[in-house]
């Protein structure tokens, strides 16, 4: 399984925005982002005007590295969203967000969607009842996601419990069940990302 394993921080500063890939800690006096708000490398501080190819890219690399998925797997994620009906674009966004990994960070479990992917692979939640341990796992309406039973007892499990997230409207959560079900596949209104997938889609469309 194909992941990024550089330095995470590195890579808002390249977007120039607070990705929160990692969770609680972009919210403390530690985030690079907050010392250092300027894209890396030598020449990160210059200013140079943005080509309607480079904004293009950024919002695809921007979407990539929310969702923590590589070129060849995002790709895939596009084609899947042209062949479907309605915006190419919005069909992505909610093809993204009903992955398996990021429906757990939705729910409250991990602090980040990289630890909630953590969480999926080394097996601790199921869905309908049955163990699923791949984060790109498409989930569907109605479908439960649920912690398994050893994993409730654990520490970490506990502490998510006691700290809800607030949900969005296409999710709904039974904490003393450590359970959540996907209500409805989500809009675009409920995608909260800071992505422009008309460029996206612009530039794949070349």
């Amino acid at each position: 399984m194909a992941r990024y394993t550089g330095a995470t921080c590195r890579l808002c500063r390249r977007e120039g925005m607070k990705l929160n890939l990692k969770g609680d800690r972009c919210f403390t006096d530690k985030c690079a982002f907050s010392r250092r708000g300027y894209a890396p490398g030598q020449h990160g501080q210059s200013k140079k005007k943005m080509s309607n190819y480079g904004l293009q890219l950024r919002e695809k690399q921007k979407a990539k590295r929310i969702y923590g998925i590589l070129e060849s797997q995002f790709r895939r994620y596009y084609d899947k969203a042209d062949k479907l009906r309605g915006i190419t674009g919005e069909n992505l966004l909610k093809l993204l967000e009903v992955r398996l990994d990021n429906v757990v960070y939705r729910l409250g479990y991990g602090n980040s969607r990289q630890e909630a992917r953590q969480l999926v692979t080394h097996g601790h939640f199921l869905v309908d009842g049955k163990k699923v341990d791949i984060p790109s796992y498409s989930l569907t309406a109605n479908q439960v996601v649920s912690a398994c039973p050893k994993s409730r007892a654990t520490e970490k499990f506990k502490v998510f419990a006691e700290n809800p997230k607030t949900l969005p409207n296409w999710l709904t959560a039974n904490l003393e069940k450590f359970e959540g079900t996907v209500v409805s596949i989500p809009t675009r209104e409920d995608i909260d990302v800071p992505v422009n997938e008309t460029l996206i889609v612009e530039l794949y469309s070349k």
